[in-house]
């Protein structure tokens, strides 16, 4: 089954703003190593559109990719550090979301 795309409605502003800035810093650090794309292509294990895709900021082609680009350009824990372990551990005093009323509303059949 294709993958399906992300729609720049999907995505929340914010997010697509980090996104771009880590696609930008994806490419200013390959030109800055004297890295070329074929290169770094090949290393990733993706082909040169999905590349421009990254270095352009798309929402649809995946973290990991943006991880993987930045650990092979040394950038890793820069961009993206460990968030901290209350957000990952387990603890007693569990949060939940609140749901907006439009999403409370979408869930009732």
């Amino acid at each position: 089954m294709p993958k399906k795309n992300l729609s720049a409605a999907a995505v929340p502003t914010l997010v697509q703003e980090r996104l771009r800035i880590w696609g930008m810093a994806i490419r200013k650090q390959r030109l800055m190593q004297k890295l070329r794309v074929a290169d770094l292509c090949r290393r990733m294990g993706i082909s040169e559109a999905t590349l421009r895709r990254l270095e352009q900021g798309d929402a649809g082609a995946g973290a990991g990719l943006y991880l993987i680009a930045f650990h092979i350009l040394g950038l890793f824990e820069d961009a993206a550090p460990e968030p901290p372990s209350a957000l990952w551990q387990h603890d007693s005093g569990q949060r939940r979301v609140r749901l907006s009323t439009k999403e409370h509303a979408d869930d009732y059949f």
